[in-house]
């Protein structure tokens, strides 16, 4: 017997709206910021927000999870727990967490996640994890699917949240400092000040200059829509779309795209199931390439990947479009065959990889024109890229898409008058009736009556099938007819939202070791509650979070990432040899230096702060 997975497409709400728009095309879950405490604190919401986002999405069986993953201070638990108590109370179906302080507290019985900041890339990790009462985890970005599989076999009781799309962060998730030591701002409490997205000179102990100016944390975007199969196989049951900053078009249209990809492979994989109800169709044809994105990358999900997967900018670059045939002026001839339109956002790299954008003023034929001289800029067979689509944007901003849930309506009548009868997709099934004297009809009303019972309207339903079963050729009166099916469709509302099962996690002490019995600041310690949690799971040393201490000369970025690689200097996948001398250093805004150290062993390069 085939043992039924159930898969969860999980998109990003920055707001109410945006995770209205991630129900309605096709998520099954929408992770979303508390007013505080999230590891977006620019994208924090209201809990009248948040009780209106539960209320929508749990008619579609769709679940909200909330983030609280950031690192807490002693004095913020308190607040914490009573925000946590609200939130339980409007309905939120888990927690995405960092801090274990929290599984100090008392809390109510609402399911934990383990947040992809708390640095989870082995199986022991993962195993204690699912031992202290996590029902999720968000596992590490850089994973390869061998070891996503080795985690899956060995902990198949926990569900496998993996990141397939968006933006990356160049660090180890949980274990950036590099935001806090130049900026005082914490990636770990929310205050990422974007770091890696900043321009660097790479130079040798000698000063000599191996690059100047160039983003070289700044990583490409996620992109696995065509790994989606592979992933369900390696054990990823919840498939997660970065972009709690992103706008709605965004969220509208990787959800759906993502959604086509994963139902692609659930039609033909019956072992995997949607988790939640209802199906959406769509007015646009979803493209990724069109919202924002670096270009795309693997990253590491098949090991380490050939090539560059640092672009030359830390911008939207969008889609390619083609080349330039000829520029001359404020006017660019475009070889290519993608059309374009009044309004578009085209950009390009100049001879020094340095990005110009410039928005299209009047299009004719393959001819674009622009209000400013692009020439200087534009030379012939210059690669030219659309990041800003003026069409499909104009679409994203109307109504994109209609999500419906199945049902079947039966009319019969019944000794005291008639019953009208309702089933969806789920199996709910609410019945009401019209207490009416009958009488025959002149001529057959079943067309009219299926006719409608078929309207719908603007409810989460649509009827596939109508079921007229009556004794004789009885007269209804539409307007009665019509005002039972309303009330119909209401009661369901009603049943699907009481009858919507809130999973029940509460947090149970434990005592089984964690995976190592010292914690420096990476541990990210940064309450006493906290502490106490480590020291009762057998950790032994324990020292404060980076942001409790003033430390130097130490790690403030860990990644797979590696600028020896990228140059081709690695000792172990490349033969070609540096002629510059070690230690390399990266330095910023010609000032602040940052010693580059590679970790051969585990793969990863170390960034340094001086």
């Amino acid at each position: 017997m085939i043992k039924v997975r159930q898969i969860e497409l999980l998109s990003p709400a920055r707001n109410l709206e945006c995770g209205i728009e991630a129900v309605k095309h096709g998520a099954d879950a929408v992770y979303i910021g508390a007013p505080k405490f999230g590891a977006r604190a620019a994208a924090g919401n209201s809990l009248d927000d948040i009780s209106q986002l539960v209320s929508f999405a749990h008619l579609f069986g769709v679940k909200i999870y909330v983030t609280i993953n950031v690192i807490l201070k002693d004095e913020e638990l308190s607040e914490v727990r009573t925000l946590i108590e609200q939130l339980y109370n409007r309905g939120v179906d888990a927690l995405i967490v960092q801090d274990m302080a929290l599984l100090q507290m008392n809390l109510p019985p609402i399911p934990l996640h383990a947040s992809t900041q708390m640095d989870n890339r082995t199986v022991e990790k993962v195993d204690f994890l699912s031992k202290a009462g996590f029902q999720q985890v968000v596992l590490a970005r850089e994973l390869p699917l061998e070891r996503i599989r080795e985690i899956h076999t060995a902990c198949s009781q926990i569900a496998l949240e993996f990141f397939v799309h968006g933006a990356l962060c160049v660090s180890f998730s949980g274990q950036c400092y590099a935001s806090q030591a130049c900026f005082g701002r914490s990636a770990n409490r929310g205050e990422c000040a974007q770091f890696c997205r900043l321009p660097f000179d790479m130079v040798d102990t000698e000063g000599k200059v191996i690059a100047r100016d160039k983003h070289l944390l700044s990583l490409k975007d996620f992109d696995l829509s065509d790994s989606i199969e592979d992933l369900l196989d390696a054990g990823v049951t919840s498939f997660k779309i970065e972009g709690r900053l992103k706008d709605a078009a965004y969220v509208k249209n990787v959800t759906a795209y993502y959604r086509q990809r994963i139902d692609a492979v659930i039609s033909h994989r019956k072992e995997f199931v949607r988790a939640s109800s209802g199906s959406s169709s769509y007015t646009f044809k979803p493209q990724m390439e069109k919202s924002f994105n670096r270009g795309f990358t693997h990253y590491f999900l098949n090991g380490r990947e050939e090539g560059i997967i640092s672009p030359d900018t830390p911008k939207s670059i969008g889609e390619l479009i083609g080349a330039v045939k000829e520029s001359r002026g404020s006017c660019v001839v475009v070889e290519g065959k993608k059309p374009l339109h009044n309004g578009d956002g085209i950009c390009f790299f100049d001879n020094q990889k340095h990005l110009h954008g410039f928005r299209v003023n009047r299009v004719e034929g393959n001819r674009l024109f622009f209000l400013d001289d692009v020439s200087v800029f534009v030379k012939s067979g210059t690669p030219l890229y659309r990041n800003y689509d003026k069409e499909f944007e104009d679409l994203l901003s109307k109504n994109t898409t209609v999500r419906k849930i199945k049902t079947t309506i039966s009319l019969s009548d019944v000794p005291f008058g008639f019953a009208l009868s309702i089933t969806d997709e789920d199996g709910y099934h609410v019945t009401i009736t019209l207490p009416i004297a009958k009488e025959k009809a002149r001529h057959s009303q079943s067309e009219r009556l299926c006719e409608e019972l078929k309207k719908t309207g603007n409810t989460p339903f649509t009827v596939d099938d109508v079921n007229i079963s009556m004794s004789d050729d009885w007269f209804i009166p539409i307007s009665q007819v019509a005002d039972l099916r309303r009330r119909l469709v209401d009661e369901l509302i009603r049943v699907r939202k009481i009858n919507y099962a809130v999973k029940l996690s509460p947090i149970v002490p434990t005592h089984h070791p964690f995976p190592v019995s010292s914690l420096t600041y990476l541990g990210n310690v940064m309450n006493k509650e906290a502490e106490n949690f480590y020291h009762q799971h057998g950790v032994q040393h324990i020292e404060p979070a980076f942001e409790k201490q003033e430390l130097h000369s130490v790690p403030v970025m860990f990644t797979k990432h590696c600028l020896r690689y990228t140059m081709g200097w690695c000792p172990r996948y490349q033969s070609k040899d540096s002629s510059y001398k070690e230690p390399y250093y990266l330095v910023m805004q010609h000032t602040r230096r940052f010693q580059l150290e590679f970790d051969c062993k585990n793969c990863q390069m170390k960034v340094i702060a001086l």
